[in-house]
Formats: structure tokens, C-alpha cells, sequence
């Protein structure tokens, strides 16, 4: 229950925080400029370890950089966790203003992935004022980490994430995101439980001052993969500078998919172990 108080405490808090500026002119641009809508509601298209309901404006590409580092429980032996290291490489483009897609692979089972996200609707002010933002977001991984004990055909390999994001901004400082989530596996484990998993998660993000933003990212599961899973928890601070985004965060997930981190975490945050990550983005408008 220690999650889910502390994002209940989060989002009381948030809600009474003063509205500030708006962080960063330049990503700002990146939004449509339609008079009525909800400008910037997340700064980029992650919360923490999962998707955010934006995307990026057409045309533009994203480069992105995410790095976990071991759990810090490991003392000053392993640096706190900074000898070892999981890394993914992900582009990511926007054909048009609403439709987005990226590939990435990742150094943690050798996984290959990409994603689609369709902006749905967008919250927006005035006479016919919609009050949350919507987005679909489908996602495919390739796990290619080689048994040499099992006969895997290609589409044993593959798992699908299916998320609902909603989201609403209540103003400059104060944004918050529900994720329910539809986790599918062809193949399971013999120690496995269920192919499919249904999930729900929720987080937020809450500005500090005109740069730096808190973000808290939690998903909770109503079916386990086996009986080690945990639910993910992540904190994380958002720093903008220039063209860049950089996202520093604490989180129990090693995996940066979704099916992985959402399903397969196994570490307890409460416990110590946690990873210390990053993410960092940088955009190019191609087109």
C-alpha cells in the first residue's frame, strides 16, 4: 500500500501548488497553436519509464537516449549500482501532428521494439471546453536473447502493450495521467501465470520552478506474470535545457518497454532496490 499512499499524497499536494510560468519556449513551440487548446501538458513523450499523451509536431524526430543503472543496494562496492548498466536507443518521428511512431532496441534481453501513438482528443478551453486529453498507444517487443534449450518460432518472441492514456492539465504547474494497460504474451513460462495482464497506472508531474518539474509514475497490476512480479514506482525530475530534455529518475524497473517494465519488475523500491536512470531527448525538425 506504500505506492499507492504515496502517489495519493502526490496528488494532493500537487493540486494545491501555485501555477507558475510555462518551463521552455522553445519545446512549447512544438504544440500546436490552435486558440482553445491545452498547450504542454507533459514537456515529452515520457512520464518516466512509460508514455506520456504527447507527441511531437509533424515532421519532427526524436532522438532518445535511455540508460538504468544496477540497484543501489549494492554499496559502495558496486557504486551504488553505477558498475552496471542497461541502455536503449530509440527514434522516434511524427508523420503528422497526431500520429507518432518509434523503434528502439534495448541492451536488457536484447529487445527490439517499436510503438504507435494516435492523439485522440485534446482538452481544451471554451465554449465546447473538453476537459482531458486522450491517446492510444500500441507497442511490439522482440525478446532475441538467445536458450540454446528452447525451439522459439518468431512469434513466440512477441509481446503487445495496449494503453488508454488520459490525461488533464488543471494548470501551468499541475498535470496528471491515468494508463490502463493491456499487457498480451503468445508465449509464457512453465513458472509463468497468465499471458495476459491488465493493469492501471497513474502519475503526474508537479513544476518546481521555471526548469525543473517533479514527476511520480505508478502501475499497478490485477494479474502477475508470476509470483516475484512487483508493481513499478518511479520519481523522477524533469530538467530542460535548450533543445534537450533530460529526465532523471528513481524507479524498482530495470526494463524501459512497457511489457517489461510494467510486468516483469521484480526489484521492491521499498527495499532499496532501486535504480538510478535517465532519459534524454533531443529533437530535429526533417521536414
Amino acid at each position: 500500500m506504500r505506492p499507492f499512499l504515496l502517489v495519493f499524497i502526490f496528488l494532493t499536494i500537487s493540486l494545491s501548488v501555485k501555477a507558475q510560468d510555462d518551463l521552455l519556449a522553445a519545446l512549447e513551440a512544438e504544440q500546436s497553436e490552435e486558440p482553445g487548446l491545452v498547450e504542454a501538458t507533459f514537456k515529452g513523450t515520457r512520464l518516466i519509464n512509460g508514455h506520456s499523451i504527447e507527441t511531437r509536431k509533424k515532421g519532427v524526430m526524436d532522438f532518445m537516449i535511455s540508460h538504468r543503472f544496477g540497484t543501489i543496494d549494492g554499496g559502495g562496492y558496486e557504486l551504488f549500482g553505477l558498475d552496471q548498466a542497461s541502455i536503449r536507443i530509440g527514434l522516434e518521428y511524427a508523420v503528422t501532428d497526431r500520429l507518432y511512431f518509434g523503434l528502439g532496441r534495448s541492451s536488457f534481453e536484447k529487445t527490439f521494439d517499436g510503438f504507435v501513438k494516435y492523439r485522440l482528443i485534446r482538452q481544451s478551453t471554451g465554449g465546447k471546453a473538453v476537459p482531458v486529453s486522450a491517446t492510444w498507444f500500441s507497442s511490439v517487443a522482440l525478446r532475441t536473447l538467445r536458450n540454446p534449450d528452447l525451439d522459439l518460432s518468431f512469434t513466440d518472441k512477441l509481446a503487445t502493450t495496449h494503453q488508454l492514456l488520459l490525461a488533464r492539465k488543471f494548470n501551468n504547474g499541475i498535470s496528471l495521467q491515468l494508463m490502463p494497460t493491456w499487457v498480451h504474451r503468445n508465449l509464457i513460462d512453465e513458472d509463468q501465470l497468465n499471458n495476459d495482464v491488465f493493469a492501471l497506472g497513474a502519475g503526474g508531474r508537479v513544476k518546481f520552478s521555471q526548469r525543473v518539474a517533479l514527476c511520480v509514475e505508478y502501475y499497478y497490476q490485477f494479474q502477475q506474470l508470476n509470483e516475484n512480479a512487483k508493481n513499478a514506482f518511479a520519481i523522477g525530475f524533469d530538467i530542460e535545457t535548450g533543445g534537450h530534455v533530460f529526465q532523471l529518475q528513481f524507479t524498482n524497473a530495470t526494463s524501459m518497454v512497457p511489457k517489461g517494465f510494467i510486468t516483469e519488475t521484480t526489484n521492491d523500491f521499498f527495499d532499496g532496490e532501486i535504480h538510478f536512470g535517465f532519459n534524454i531527448s533531443r529533437t530535429f525538425q526533417v521536414n
